[in-house]
């Protein structure tokens, strides 16, 4: 990355004006021990502006835990309008599955459970964001919320704004340790912490964050370069994920009733 310095600075301007400019004191995000949250929280912080940085833990395994808390231990000690906090959801999110009727098909199951995770986190940023006048600052990389879809409608993909989401996997990295970022977040494997086997992103996705960026690329500049054997899969797989998740990233659509039905 060419200037980060000027890359944090546009991006922290843009979040304090947007939310000045809103009547909204501060920010709520949350924070999940990954890379996306922790740079996100951290150019939160770097507004001045008061934050609340959230760990909400659903089943969530030990490691994930550990590299949440020690980030919030961090802003904390960096950044003094911080507030941290971890909300445990594990029991609602068990009283909501209790309550569910029994599913037929268990794989369709295990996947709606895993992005109903998503959308009790997203309820409760919205409860603390609707507390004290502050917008839901989003976590979703370009990679994430533009080329394959890799987030939960409504659950991770429910925010105010987004800032990191023009920025790729890649430069998401480059800033984190250019902010200082604790290195056990920048070295862990990403991974969204919906399912009970840890899976990281790059195994649901089916391609590492560097192969989908480039086919991302490969696809905006239109080219006709030859292609070995893995970019072919790669570039199958990552028109695969956009195609199939359009419904994500496009407005939501409004059936227009024809004025002759109207008046």
């Amino acid at each position: 990355m060419k200037s980060p310095e000027k890359v944090i600075e546009h991006i922290v301007g843009w979040m304090k004006n947007y939310a000045l400019s809103n009547h909204q004191k501060g920010f709520v995000v949350g924070v999940s021990g990954g890379i996306d949250s922790a740079l996100t929280s951290t150019l939160c912080a770097h507004t001045g502006l008061p934050v609340v940085a959230l760990e909400m833990p659903i089943h969530q395994g030990s490691d994930q835990v550990s590299r949440a808390q020690e980030h919030l231990h961090w802003l904390e000690q960096n950044f003094p309008q911080v507030q941290t906090q971890t909300v445990s959801l594990t029991e609602v999110f068990e009283s909501l599955r209790k309550t569910l009727p029994e599913p037929q098909d268990a794989k369709k199951a295990e996947l709606s459970l895993a992005n109903t995770r998503a959308r009790i986190r997203m309820s409760t940023l919205y409860y603390f964001a609707a507390l004290n006048n502050y917008l839901v600052a989003g976590t979703g990389n370009k990679i994430e919320d533009f080329g394959v879809g890799f987030y939960t409608k409504y659950g991770d993909g429910g925010v105010d704004l987004s800032p990191i989401a023009d920025l790729m996997k890649s430069e998401v990295y480059a800033l984190a340790d250019y902010l200082g970022v604790v290195k056990s977040i920048q070295q862990a494997p990403p991974t969204d912490g919906l399912w009970a086997d840890n899976r990281t992103d790059e195994q649901q996705m089916g391609a590492t964050y560097d192969e989908l960026e480039w086919a991302m690329k490969y696809e905006e500049s239109q080219s006709s370069d030859p292609l070995n054997d893995r970019e072919k899969i790669v570039l199958d797989r990552y028109k695969s994920l956009n195609s199939q998740n359009q419904h994500k990233m496009q407005p939501i659509p409004v059936c227009k009733i024809p004025e002759n039905f109207l008046h």
